[in-house]
Formats: C-alpha cells, structure tokens, sequence
C-alpha cells in the first residue's frame, strides 16, 4: 500500500513544498489524535482544499482523506502500538516557519526568504485546531494518569428558616448555641444523613459517636467548612489536618493562632515604629494607648507561659518547643495542630467584642489516636475545666467517659441526643430500644385485634358502622417502627498454634540506635511465647515502635542477640497500615493481588470476618472510612494464618464495637501476641502483661494498667498539671 507521502504526491502533484512537509508532519505526529477520518478532513482538508483548486470537491478531499486514515490505522501493528508514517525526508518545522509572514509560534526567526502560494492564515488556523486537540487528549491522560481515582465528594442541604435569617442578617444573635435542623447530608448517591438535627448548648462537651463508615467525620467537616448553616459570630475550630513544616517554631506557631492577640501586637509594632520614626500625626499614641488596654485585657503577656503549659501537657520538652516545625514527624505535627486549637479557644473575654471573636467549639477528630496514654490522661484533665462548646468524635470508651457531658448517636439516618458520659448512654440506648420496642409490640397487638373485628364483620351490614369506625382508629395511629438492631461486629482470627518451646521470640542484651549519639535502647532483654498477651505503653518517641520492628527483625540490633523459634509466623499490623494499602482498587481486588490464585469466594469470606462485605468489598479502599480500612488491613494480615501477631497501635480509627470485637478475637486466638496501644479499656480486656519503654529499656509493670495510671497521676501532679 502506497504511504500517505506517495497519496499526496499522486493526488496533489502541484502540491507547494511547505504545505507537503506541514501536511505530512501533521500525519506523522498528531496521528493518535484522529479517531476518525473526520478528525484528519478537520485537521488538513481546508489546506487540501486550497491546494486542489477546483479539480477536487469536498468528496473528492474526503475521499483522498479516507485513504491516508486507512494507511495511518494499517501502520500501527507495525509500530508496536505508536502511529507512524514513512516520509520521503526528514521535515524540519523551522524551515516551515521561516518561509511565512505570520506570528507562528514555530521554534526559529521568521524570515521570508521565497514566494509562497499557501495561504498562512488558513495554515496557522489548521494547525491550531490540531494543536488544540492534541492538549485536550493530554489533559485528559495527564488526569488519568495523576488522579485514577476520582472520589465522590460530600454534600449537605438544610431547611431554611425566614426567621432565624432575619435574626442572623440583623446582627440580633448573641446566642452562643448552635441549633442546625432538619438538614441532609450525603456523600455521592449515599445518604448519611436525612431530616437531623443538631443542639449544641454552650458550655456543653459532646462526644459524637457511631459505627465506622456512618459519616460522623464528615459531619464534622460539614459544620467546620459551614455547608451547614452556623451562626457567622461562632468560630469553628476542626483539628483534622497536621501543621504544616516550615521555620516556624513550634512555641510561635502555637502562639500564631491566637488572631487577636496576633493582630494587636501587628499593629502595636507598627503604631511603635511611626512614632519612634517621628512620622506620627497626633492620634498614633491614642491609638498605642487603646491598644495596650486590649494587650492587657485579654492578658497577652501571660500567652507565652499558657502556650508552654499546653504544648508540655502534649509531650513537648522545653527543647521541642524551641525546635522549627518542619523538624517534626507527622504525629508530632497533629499534636501542634491539636496544641493550636486549644491555646486559640481558652481565652473567653469579658468584652462582648472579644469574646464573639473568641467564641470557638473544638472539632476535633478522634484526638487521642495520635496520643500516648499520658498526654491522654493530661487531655482529659485539660478539656474538664473546658469554658465554651466541644463536639469530639472518639472511640476511646474511657476518653468519653472522662470528658463528655453529653453524647450524640449517629445511626440509621439521624442523630440522636443523651445526656450523661458514654456509660450513661449505653444505659440510656438500651431503655430506651426496649421502650421503643415494648411500644412498637403492644400497637402491632393492637392493630391485629383491631383487623381482626374488621375481618370478622367487613361484610355485616350490621356492624358496617363499627368497621368504618375502627378502620379510621387505625388510619390515626401513629406509624411505629421496629428497633433497628445493629449487627454484632464478629472478628476471628484463624488459629496457628503449634507447641513450641518457649521463648518463641526473644531479644537478649540488645543494643540499637540509628546515631551513636542517640541511643534507643540499651543492654534490652524481652521474651514471649506463643500464650503472651503482651502490650507496651511509653510516651511517645521512647522506643515502641523501633522495639516492634527488632522484634520483627525489621532492624538488626547493633549488639545483642534476636531469637526466633523457626516455625514462627508473625502477622505484623502497621500503625501507618493504611499507607501500605492501594487505595485504588477494591478489597477484593487488593487480596487477589497479594494472594494470588484464589477463588473470589474465599477473597469474599475473609473480608466478610471483618465486616467488609457485600457492596463495601468491592468500592475502591480509597471511598472506605479509616476504620473500614482498618478492617481490609487486618483481612490482608490475617489471611496467610501466622502463629503470633505484633500490632502497633491497631484500635486506631476502629469504633468501639469493632474494638471489643477485637479484643474478644484477640482473647480466642491461640497464639501469642505483642501490641502498642493507648486505650486503656483494650488494653484492661485483651493484656495480661504490661511493658513500660522509657529510659532506654523495657520495665515490667506488675500491678498492671491501674499501677501505670496511678504513677502518670502522680508525676503530673509533682509537675504542677493537677
């Protein structure tokens, strides 16, 4: 078959020497871009058209068209996939370029150097609607390419009151109250959200609670952005996202979020700068004046020691505070962001005009995942002296317990209010499902007896009276619905157990460090066997997470022995488990890939024994909630049977009936275990054994959990927190 050059040659022997080389740089370049012989009649049809003069019309340029596209589609499987065409010679576009008069942003200076019948403008217009073409299909694989998964994005409507706009627009509103209701929330085509509302009195500290994939997160994101309706003189704080690294230091960057405080000694730098230059007009030193006042009103001097105060309560050492935060790891960055948002909420003022810029309810998501028990405990304390609104989403049962005044239950559609702690609330859940549910049967008991008489004496023309009269008492009851009953979460992890002689796994007189200078652990000894129930607790950096990985034989001790029994197969859980996990293709797909070979059924089943199942396993992991990833990866973990598990931190992002059911799994598994963890009711129901990482090494903490809380009491108060 003839090449597109010899089509051309044939067809258009009189065809200029600079359109030839534009027409077939066209054809060997932009090639991929035709998806049909329209696309290449669009591309150089006008030009083909101009070149033939009258001998060809419009069907006779398309029919020339037609066969170059043919030749281009013929070409391909020999190119190994890319389109090309064999050209008589090499083309070089700035030669093109300088041959014409016109603002082609063709490489080379435009010069003409010889006569030209082509007409330029109809070339540059060709060419542009080529090039436009080729950037649209770029654009298009560049979005693949960079974001394959495109996610569904939350979205909220609210019902609207005339009155409660009048009172907002006329500034009348100075209640520190947040009432939002009858709104909707929904997340692409699932609703998590119809016909709610939401009370939040002031002074008022609310746990918001609920299963895993239900949308308490994105409630909170809802009210922090104000896609729902809040009132403009509230300020929201939503600790979600970690403090950004840069030369800030972490002291500063706590101070700077303090915009009052900020703003006033701005403008007292700048009032004392004009008047030291003697550029002052007469009302600078009134207006230094009334600054001042306001510095001193709202104690801005005291700032420094109260931002100290918070950051060390968190775990920042004097050093640490003084360090820039972009020296910091991402969970140490959170606690700056969970430091900021206390330190710029804890000022209430007398002042009415300070203090509804200073009215600001905490969001924080779930802010004892990136806590070790100590600065939980210091937490605790801090929010139960707390002056204005919290709403918290947590599944640390004793966290609640401690801090909440009331709590708010996501399920089913709608938000449901309880006062009292999280104790309290389970209480008060089920009095009130059995109240719901005694009153649901007694009116099915009663409708029944009532159809019955209507069944009896439907056709009694002497009773006909008395049927219309009991059919409109059933017209007028109230519609009662059954309790909708949760599933019981169900975790099991399959047995692996062997008798082996104990210790199974040990490190003996180990030292490690990643610098000399920084040493980790010294002269370390730890044994488990396969009957170990095991959790270590520590502040955070002192070693739990490198301990883990010695034991995993992840790391080489740098002296020191690591003993493992040969048979032992360890199933090892993440706290950054999520990151190891590909977002982009379902739970399904995700252990296929990892386990190869399979039937779907059996990929099915395993998810299934963590709660991920039916339409859940076969959504991207990218759509899935935290906790619900949480689940994949202990799918993943599970699946090849190991003997012993060594879990960091894996009661993160769970809620907590996934949490008990975790532990219960944890309990009936015949193996042994070693886990990292800060929530003190797992660790009461799963360990048997305490380790402390401090100082360099591991101490054995006999009494157990209450012992440990009992001496972090007591050094906070030696050092003045209580």
């Amino acid at each position: 078959m003839a090449t597109c050059a010899e089509i051309l040659r044939s067809e258009f022997p009189e065809i200029d020497g600079q359109v030839f080389d534009y027409v077939t740089g066209v054809l060997h370049s932009g090639s991929a871009d035709f998806e049909s012989v329209d696309d290449l009649v669009e591309a150089v049809g006008e030009l083909l058209q101009e070149v033939s003069g009258d001998s060809k019309d419009d069907a006779g340029i398309r029919a020339v068209c037609q066969r170059m596209y043919n030749t281009l589609r013929l070409a391909e499987p020999q190119s190994q996939g890319h389109n090309q065409v064999l050209l008589d010679a090499p083309i070089q576009l700035s030669k093109i370029a300088e041959n014409y008069d016109c603002d082609m942003k063709l490489p080379g200076p435009l010069k003409r150097e010889q006569s030209s019948t082509v007409n330029a403008k109809k070339l540059e217009k060709a060419e542009a609607r080529l090039k436009a073409k080729q950037e649209k299909r770029s654009e298009k694989d560049t979005l693949k390419t960079s974001n394959p998964l495109i996610l569904e994005e939350a979205s909220a409507s609210q019902a609207g009151s005339r009155k409660e706009s009048r009172l907002e627009s006329s500034g009348k509103n100075k209640s520190y109250d947040v009432r939002i209701e009858n709104f909707d929330v929904s997340f692409g085509d699932r609703v998590l959200l119809a016909g709610a509302d939401v009370n939040l009195a002031w002074g008022r500290r609310y746990g918001l609670v609920g299963r895993n994939g239900l949308g308490k997160t994105t409630l909170l994101k809802m009210l922090a952005t104000r896609s729902l309706r809040v009132p403009a003189h509230i300020s929201l704080l939503h600790v979600e996202q970690e403090v950004a690294g840069d030369d800030t230091l972490a002291l500063q960057s706590v101070l700077e979020s303090d915009s009052v405080r900020e703003d006033l000694l701005r403008r007292e730098r700048e009032l004392s700068a004009q008047i030291a230059a003697g550029r002052a007009e007469g009302s600078e030193a009134a207006q230094l004046a009334e600054i001042y006042a306001k510095l001193e009103e709202i104690e801005a001097d005291k700032a420094p020691a109260r931002a100290s105060v918070i950051l060390a309560g968190l775990g920042f050492t004097p050093k640490m505070q003084q360090q820039p935060t972009r020296e910091f790891s991402g969970g140490w960055r959170m606690r700056l962001a969970l430091a900021r948002a206390l330190f710029a909420s804890t000022f209430i003022s007398d002042s009415p005009a300070l203090q509804s810029q200073m009215c600001v309810p905490l969001l924080p998501s779930e802010p004892t995942n990136m806590l070790d028990v100590r600065a939980i405990l210091w937490l605790e304390n801090y929010l139960q002296t707390w002056p204005s609104t919290i709403l918290v989403v947590s599944h640390n049962r004793n966290f609640l317990n401690a801090i909440a005044t009331d709590i708010i239950h996501l399920h089913s559609q709608r938000l449901d209010g309880y006062r009292g702690d999280f104790e309290t609330f389970i209480k008060s859940k089920q009095e009130r499902l059995l109240n719901q549910q005694r009153e649901y049967e007694a009116q099915q008991q009663y409708r029944q007896h009532i159809q019955v008489f209507i069944d009896r004496f439907r056709y009694n023309a002497n009773r006909a009276s008395q049927v219309q009269s009991k059919l409109k008492m059933l017209e007028k009851l109230p519609e009662l619905k059954p309790v909708d009953k949760e599933l019981e979460v169900v975790m099991k992890f399959p047995d692996g157990f062997e008798k082996f002689s104990p210790p199974v796994l040990q490190l003996d007189e180990v030292d490690f460090y990643y610098e000399p200078q920084h040493i980790i652990f010294s002269r370390l000894s730890v044994s488990a066997d396969l009957e170990s129930r095991i959790c270590v607790v520590g502040e955070n950096g002192a070693g739990k997470s490198t301990m883990l990985k010695l034991l995993l034989g992840d790391l080489a001790p740098v002296r020191g022995i690591r003993h493992a029994h040969r048979n032992l197969k360890i199933g090892y859980f993440s706290q950054h488990h999520v990151e190891q996990l590909d977002l982009n293709v379902s739970a399904v797909e995700l252990l296929a890939r990892k386990f190869p070979g399979r039937p779907e059924e059996e990929y099915r089943h395993q998810l299934g024994r963590y709660g991920v199942s039916g339409e859940l396993a076969m959504r991207p992991v990218a759509s899935l909630s935290g906790g619900q990833k949480s689940r994949v990866a202990f799918a993943q973990m599970t699946m090849p049977c190991p003997n012993f598990y060594i879990l960091d931190e894996p009661t993160n992002h769970l809620d907590m009936e996934t949490i008990e059911a975790l532990g219960r799994a944890l309990n009936s598994f015949r193996g042994g275990v070693i886990l990292v963890s800060h929530d003190e009711r797992f660790i009461r129901l799963v360990c048997r054994e305490l380790w402390v990482c401090e100082a360099g090494g591991v101490t054995r903490v006999e009494g157990g959990f209450d012992q440990y809380r009992a001496l972090l009491q007591e050094q906070f108060r030696r050092e003045g927190f209580l």
